[in-house]
């Protein structure tokens, strides 16, 4: 098995290594110091007098910082060690290492230390099939800094590495010749800035004594005064409360300021999507509305600047589309693979509506919304102008960038996703349930907006014919009567793709599923087909491409699940929503640390233990994001007017729950609720 890999992170960069702090590129992974998806660092070994040193523990402070304890010589030798060595890691804008040697014998004691250095300015989008790049190597050892540069038309990125005590500096890195006193320790602060040039670059260089004083005081005052403004859970479930503050801090860490914006807003994951993902971000904001609402209106503003204005194939870009990524890597610059702003995304439009709405009935901000009026109205219009690809009404996808674009535009993006029962994929394009789901809801929201904000009445009735229409004409054609649930998807001459998949879960969360048909699509998803144990599976048991290690085919992702639990509720289904919430929140206090990206749909009995997927992120913002709105979904809150209204169901086993100083309209309100088990034990006192 493949040791432990070890990372620190603050926003978009971060830097991943071995247990012992070594960094040797990988690849199968992304191993290294990446910003702005490039790796800047991809060797960073440290040796002392030749040899390499060994893991005793490690302290991890925060997201952003961590420590190494380790030892020279082999595991047996451990005890006999007469030197020890720290690595103090954190990063800001910037990498910083402290490295200290301690000397724990009686006599005077001389080593050579060595960091081996080196870069590759891998795009981090092309780990696993690497190419040489020429980088050029300065060893300044009067300055103490060795700077490895990469260029590329105006395409630049340059790696300054910086000793405080004098070094032999050559271009594979930095030598130290030392002694320490009997007792004595030595040590060197190691500073490595990098910076992006060309026309959209900037330089993220800072001084070492200004990187330290931030780490010390501006990064733990930034993550306390986050945490400080979340919400307060109390809890009598023994590790919820520990797992919620655990999943804030990591929604903390993922936070970034793309270049050229002033505000953070959230990104994917660590360590595959590290940038500025549309349908990540929308999702996490919805997520976390009750929890750390100030993340929508900086992301609705960036997605809202960032949105399309054209017809441009090889973006998959139309005129109202949102963002489905944005790259700062070379091959985004460069067009070598799918470039730097893409829009192949059909969920992210409809789902930018429903963030706008949503977050003014949370926090009564009609001025961002007369402000996003026009980006709004543009994303509504492109649902019938340009989604609506065959006529028929109903949203779907094709690519129009053919050589290298996304095939499936939808959440479920990976290339096999969308198939029948018998594994066929249908012909484009496509028209996937749960985005009729997003439209019936966007409109629906466009309706409220338009009337109560933009005082354009006229539009809003027709947004509201243009939604009872939709729902009416999708429960006629999605609906498989002779199996109780909706069709996965249409082909473009309207005949149904007929696999049971979790996106049903999605059309209970828009409020596009006919009332009386609820129920019988709520026991598919807690049925053992769909639901494993620990949450639902994308694609049920039984039909041929099952596959409970394929990423859409039968794996278990928190954040599809939070929004099934939510849809659940919706329709006053709580028996099932509850467990669903108490399966997800099993699993995540079971493995421990971070909530997974995915984990696989193996039956919860079979392996008795959560299996990750490689694939799979960790921390991911929509996989945090997951645990705090199935803790709204637990509690019932909803915001009604200027109140929050709670309206609890606990699943067994939680006990006591309290939601303290919930931010919105409303100032700030508390929530409490019990389970049924304590709350019949507290009435028989």
């Amino acid at each position: 098995m493949k040791q432990e890999m070890v990372h620190v992170i603050a926003g978009n960069l971060f830097a991943t290594s071995d247990a012992q702090g070594d960094i040797e590129a990988d690849p199968q992974a992304p191993v290294g110091l990446f910003a702005y998806d490039t790796r800047f660092l991809s060797h960073w070994v440290l040796r002392i007098d030749g040899e390499r040193i060994n893991a005793l523990a490690r302290d991890d402070l925060t997201y952003f910082e961590t420590r190494f304890f380790l030892v020279p010589g082999a595991a047996s030798h451990y005890v006999d060690a007469d030197m020890s060595i720290i690595r103090h890691r954190s990063v800001h804008d910037c990498f910083h290492e402290n490295i200290t040697v301690l000397n724990h014998s009686s006599q005077p004691a001389e080593y050579i230390v060595r960091m081996e250095m080196g870069s590759d300015f891998t795009d981090i989008v092309e780990v696993g099939q690497l190419r040489q790049r020429p980088v050029e190597v300065t060893a300044d050892s009067a300055n103490q800094q060795l700077v490895l540069r990469y260029q590329r038309d105006r395409f630049v990125r340059e790696t300054t590495v910086r000793s405080t005590v004098p070094a032999e500096v050559d271009e594979q890195g930095m030598t130290f010749r030392i002694r320490i006193a009997p007792d004595g320790k030595w040590e060197t602060d190691l500073h490595v800035s990098v910076t992006m040039g060309g026309e959209e670059g900037r330089d993220l260089r800072a001084d070492l004594q200004a990187h330290q004083q931030t780490v010390r005081t501006g990064m733990r005052e930034d993550l306390a005064q986050w945490l400080d403004r979340a919400p307060q859970l109390v809890a009598e479930r023994n590790g919820l409360e520990e797992l919620y503050l655990s999943s804030l801090a990591d929604l903390g860490a993922l936070r970034y300021k793309p270049l050229s914006y002033p505000e953070r807003v959230p990104i994917g994951g660590l360590p595959w999507s590290m940038g500025l993902c549309g349908r990540d971000a929308i999702v996490t904001c919805l997520q976390t509305m009750a929890f750390t609402p100030e993340l929508a209106p900086a992301t609705l503003r960036m997605l809202a600047l960032m949105q399309g204005g054209q017809l441009d194939d090889a973006l998959d870009e139309e005129p109202g589309k949102i963002l489905a990524h944005l790259r700062y890597g070379e091959t985004g610059a460069f067009n070598d693979r799918v470039s730097a702003l893409y829009y192949g995304a059909a969920d992210t439009t409809p789902l930018f509506v429903v963030l706008l709405d949503e977050y003014e009935r949370w926090s009564g901000d009609a001025d961002l919304v007369r402000e996003l009026r026009h980006p709004t109205r543009m994303a509504l219009d492109w649902i019938d102008e340009y989604g609506d690809l065959t006529g028929d009404g109903y949203l779907r996808y094709q690519r129009r960038n053919e050589r290298d674009g996304t095939i499936n535009q939808c959440w479920k993006d990976s290339p096999d996703a969308i198939v029948d029962a018998h594994g066929r994929q249908p012909a484009f394009p496509r028209a996937t349930c749960e985005l009729q789901g997003y439209a019936y809801d966007a409109k629906r929201r466009g309706a409220r907006l338009a009337r109560e904000f933009w005082g354009d009445p006229a539009y809003a009735d027709r947004l509201d014919r243009e939604a009872a229409a939709l729902k009416e004409r999708f429960n006629r054609d999605f609906w498989l009567p002779h199996r109780e649930y909706y069709a996965l998807a249409l082909d473009p001459y309207g005949e149904p793709v007929d696999a049971l998949a979790s996106n049903i879960g999605h059309l209970l969360w828009s409020g596009i599923v006919a009332d009386d048909r609820a129920e019988a699509v709520a026991e598919h998803l807690v049925g053992p087909r769909l639901f494993n144990g620990w949450g639902v599976r994308t694609l049920a048991t039984g039909q041929r491409t099952y596959n409970p290690v394929g990423a859409h085919l039968g794996a278990v992702w928190p954040s599809d699940n939070a929004l099934i639990a939510a849809g659940l509720r919706r329709y006053r289904l709580d028996g099932q929503a509850a467990r669903i919430a108490a399966g997800v929140v099993d699993m995540a206090q079971t493995l421990g640390g971070a909530v997974p990206e995915v984990i696989a749909g193996y039956e919860r009995s079979r392996t008795t233990y959560p299996v990750q997927l490689a694939m799979s992120c960790r921390p991911q913002a929509w996989s945090s994001g997951a645990l705090l709105m199935l803790l709204g979904t637990m509690l019932g809150l909803r915001p009604t007017g200027d109140n929050l209204l709670v309206n609890p169901a606990v699943p067994e086993g939680f006990g006591r729950l309290e939601l303290l100083d919930i931010p919105g309209r409303w100032g700030h309100s508390d929530a409490y609720a019990r389970d049924r088990t304590t709350e019949r034990r507290h009435r028989l006192r």
